[in-house]
């Protein structure tokens, strides 16, 4: 017999046999073992997560996270230290504006039967010499006045061009007049003159001197001076055979040796030119031997 419940007849139906189910322990439902599944890590749900609050992190539990360092900013009132000048030789200034010995106000005009000779050429090819200053002048020069530098230039001492021009005229009667300012580079010193002889200009030439102190740039500009007359000499004659190359020759063959010698702090040997008369070495050379201490140090001689 069929049991009836109200209109509805049920039907009895074979039941299958119940799986075997394990209690999934993150949370309250039951999960079939029919199949494997992977267990996964405790996950709470959204709503229980909304109802249990996460625990307060306090001081003792928080792990302290260190910190890079970063470099203190300077401090306001700190200055930088300024080093002291120190006192140094010639500055570009002076490269540039010379020294303090400027020409006269050009602006202005020059007293009465006055003659500016820093820009004025009067008397330049008027006349020649009389024949007695122009004897004197062109002669030829002694060998023994000849002097010749450790690398072979000849040259006449700037005190035989006095010599000469005092002979010629009489001291007193000539002159040189500066036509510019001192030029003082870092080297070397430089200045235009103008060789003046009995009221008129004759020669016009620029002398230079080399220095190596700003200490000594006062005797550099004397020597310029000297330069600059020993140049002007040689447009009237004087010592002409110095710049003559057959005279040149003539006297290194007859009045020059060579000579090797040694520097006495480098060590360094070198050779030189010197008169044949001059026995005496200068200072820091010493005289040594031709070929001592190894051809190499003399080039293979």
């Amino acid at each position: 017999m069929i049991p009836r419940i109200g209109s509805r007849t049920l039907l009895s139906l074979p039941r299958k046999p119940p799986r075997p189910v394990q209690r999934c322990f993150s949370c309250t439902a039951y999960r079939s073992l029919s199949k494997p599944t992977a267990i996964t890590p405790n996950r709470p749900s959204p709503a229980r997560s909304a109802r249990t609050p996460a625990p307060a992190r306090t001081a003792a539990t928080t792990k302290a996270v260190p910190k890079p360092a970063t470099p203190s900013p300077p401090t306001p009132n700190a200055s930088p230290s300024t080093p002291s000048p120190v006192p140094q030789g010639p500055t570009t200034d002076s490269f540039t504006t010379g020294l303090s010995d400027s020409l006269p106000d050009l602006s202005l005009p020059p007293p009465q039967d006055a003659i500016d000779w820093s820009r004025s050429f009067a008397g330049l090819s008027h006349e020649a010499f009389p024949p007695e200053a122009s004897t004197i002048l062109m002669e030829p020069i002694s060998p023994d006045d000849v002097e010749i530098k450790p690398d072979g230039i000849v040259y006449l001492p700037e005190i035989k061009y006095r010599r000469i021009l005092n002979r010629a005229f009489g001291p007193g009667a000539w002159g040189l007049a500066p036509r510019g300012e001192t030029i003082v580079t870092p080297k070397s010193v430089t200045r235009e003159y103008g060789l003046v002889v009995r009221g008129r200009l004759v020669s016009i030439a620029r002398g230079e001197q080399q220095y190596f102190d700003p200490e000594g740039i006062p005797t550099a500009t004397e020597g310029c001076k000297s330069n600059a007359l020993m140049r002007c000499c040689k447009d009237l004659g004087i010592a002409s055979e110095l710049w003559d190359p057959v005279f040149i020759r003539k006297y290194m063959a007859s009045h020059s040796k060579e000579v090797w010698v040694e520097h006495a702090v480098s060590k360094k040997k070198k050779r030189i030119i010197m008169r044949k008369d001059v026995k005496n070495i200068p200072y820091p050379y010493v005289e040594v031997k031709k070929g001592a201490g190894g051809g190499a140090g003399f080039g293979g001689v």
